[in-house]
């Protein structure tokens, strides 16, 4: 049966009930520290370095206010995940209709991507910091980062979290160095976290900064990354896990405020208190650092940014296997899953430094993080609603007062973001040539609005599914009266390998004598594949021949036995000659390729399974 635990390689890998005392809060601690490298992203440093230096200590509370949020909205996704043993991905498909799933992934995926955009941007301004090497080279490098993803998958659970770990101490560590040679003023700093009313270039800054901090795809991640702790299914064990998780996301989104503050409050006494307003560059923030300091501060501002790069990319690819695997159902290798993600964010990079040069980075990292903003309610509606419904959540369903707070999040975060949306359409619209506006903008924000309203009732009004959203796979079927199944075509892969042997025994077993076998092989030369069945080249030869004496063979045993030559790709081949001849069974021995040989080489028995729709028997 195939696997439907949100990220089913480590799910349950992590064992608590063998520890007692420390050492058993300890084996709960992880989960929310791989959340946190999100909350110090190369996007939150742009932000806060722009808040920063254009309007000094002033936007320390919209920091406070979203690390507030953040920390309220992580517990309950972190409950959802505990409580039904789902994420916050496959909650949603359950509960709502996949016409609603297929967009809530496309804005889910876009929020990924924008975020994997700030993170190959602060990647290569780090290369470029430390070792001189031009933005583009540097934005074309972190393709490659796929590796280290690869890595700590197969090393397991708690390696992946001692990397993340290890990021976010060199970035702690910097900043605390970098907040003792600027000396900031503690009156101002504290006078920061007074609330003030905000608009135009506060609003858009301070939008960003709750689009940085509070990130849609940290919800779905950590709904599932909870389930990597093996717990025990009672009510004890439940509550128990929910109260370690909190200390573990309280705990690290605190240190991830101190990180942000230290950026926000660095970028306001080394910039701002010097005159200079503008610096939303990350580039120029070294450069002024360099000019005031000297050299310490800029080298650990650049390895700072690059660790923290390097993380958050390794999160980022988890959220959107989440994701894919939760709204609609489709898993791919976390590899080729990376691979994608990272060249949807590289094509907007690589377009803007041609067009645009090297200086439009830094705005392209602030709109990142706004894009985060905006689609956050499409994340945090659900994941109200599914924490707040007693027959879900049981014991465990949020109480009024969090409910009330939570509500009150994501009012605020909707309204600033509908405020947002009217300035910048209004600022828009005061150029000669707006009819875009009317043809493209218009039309997809009301789409946009028209599906959020319709996230947000559609739990209250259609309580219908319910028994769906309880028997997230399906309730057992009555297996019925078994009769015995005779295969009359089979066919039969061979590669001329010590592998054939087994492979044609067990699908002579199949039929017995009274079936007919169908013998393929595929011929994968440069000719073959240019040329097709027109082509006889010595392989091609070589295995007619081979094919001939395996026909003989079976016919001196008893058995009726036809022969097939494939040309080109072998999944391909195969998968016509089946369909052709109208199999009722394939099969295939596997390659038993492992790691690198699967990746370079790929795997023929899941291409062709996907391209035939009868049953394929798998000899190993």
């Amino acid at each position: 049966m195939a696997k439907t635990e949100s990220l089913s390689e480590v799910h349950q890998s992590v064992n608590t009930d063998k520890r007692k005392g420390w050492r058993r809060i300890l084996s709960f601690i992880g989960p929310a520290y791989l959340i946190s490298v999100g909350y110090m992203d190369p996007g939150n440093w742009a932000t806060d370095l722009a808040g920063g230096s254009k309007f000094g200590y002033q936007l320390i509370w919209v920091l406070l206010m979203s690390n507030l949020i953040a920390l309220l909205l992580q517990s309950l996704s972190a409950r959802l995940g505990i409580v039904r043993g789902l994420d916050l991905a496959q909650a949603s498909k359950h509960a709502y209709p996949k016409w609603v799933n297929i967009p809530l992934f496309g804005l889910a995926q876009t929020a990924i991507v924008a975020c994997d955009l700030a993170e190959i941007i602060g990647m290569a301004i780090g290369l470029q910091l430390l070792f001189g090497l031009p933005l583009i080279w540097g934005i074309s490098i972190t393709i490659f980062d796929t590796i280290l993803l690869l890595f700590l998958l197969n090393r397991g659970m708690r390696a992946m979290e001692g990397f993340i770990v290890s990021m976010v101490f060199i970035v702690g560590i910097s900043f605390l160095v970098e907040m003792f040679i600027v000396e900031p003023s503690l009156k101002e700093v504290v006078k920061g976290f007074e609330p003030s009313l905000l608009s135009g270039d506060a609003l858009y800054i301070a939008i960003g900064i709750i689009g940085a901090t509070v990130m849609p795809h940290n919800l779905y991640l950590h709904s599932s990354l909870v389930q990597t702790r093996k717990i025990e299914r009672t009510n004890k064990g439940i509550k128990e896990a929910i109260k370690f998780n909190f200390i573990d996301t309280a705990v690290a989104l605190n240190l991830a405020f101190f990180v942000n503050a230290a950026i926000l409050i660095l970028a306001a006494a080394a910039f701002f208190r010097n005159g200079l307003h503008e610096v939303a560059e990350i580039q120029d923030a070294h450069k002024l650092l360099s000019n005031i300091f000297g050299n310490v501060a800029p080298t650990l501002f650049a390895i700072a940014l690059i660790a923290a790069g390097q993380s958050s990319t390794v999160t980022g690819t988890l959220a959107g296997q989440i994701i894919m695997e939760g709204h609609i159902n489709l898993r791919i290798q976390p590899w080729l899953r990376r691979l994608i993600t990272r060249l949807l964010a590289i094509i907007p990079a690589f377009f803007t430094i041609l067009y645009y040069g090297d200086g439009a980075l830094g705005s392209l990292l602030v709109l990142s993080q706004v894009v985060l903003s905006l689609q956050l309610g499409f994340a945090v509606i659900p994941l109200i609603h599914f924490t707040s419904d007693k027959k879900l959540m049981k014991d465990f369903a949020i109480k009024p007062w969090i409910k009330v707070l939570a509500w009150g999040s994501a009012l605020l975060i909707i309204a600033l973001n509908v405020k947002l949306v009217i300035e910048e359409i209004s600022g828009w619209a005061k150029d000669a040539n707006t009819w875009w506006i009317y043809v493209f903008v218009f039309p997809a924000v009301v789409l946009v609005v028209l599906l959020l309203l319709y996230v947000f009732f559609h739990p209250l009004l259609n309580k219908g599914n319910l028994q769906r959203q309880m028997v997230p796979h399906g309730n057992a079927l009555d297996i019925g009266k078994i009769d015995k199944i005779s295969y009359a075509r089979i066919g039969i892969a061979v590669d001329f390998s010590t592998n054939d042997r087994n492979t044609i025994r067990h699908a002579l077993i199949q039929g017995g004598k009274d079936a007919h076998y169908y013998l393929i092989h595929v011929v994968e030369t440069a000719a073959a594949r240019y040329h097709g069945d027109i082509v006889m080249d010595h392989e091609t030869q070589s295995d007619a021949d081979n094919l001939e004496k395996y026909k003989i063979n079976l016919a001196d045993l008893g058995y009726d036995a036809t022969v097939y030559i494939g040309f080109g790709g072998t999944a391909k081949a195969i998968a016509d000659i089946s369909n052709k001849n109208k199999f009722e069974l394939l099969v295939m021995g596997a390659h038993g390729h492992k790691g690198l040989k699967d990746l370079i080489f790929g795997t023929t028995v899941d291409s062709v399974r996907h391209k035939v729709n009868i049953p394929v028997l798998i000899i190993r």
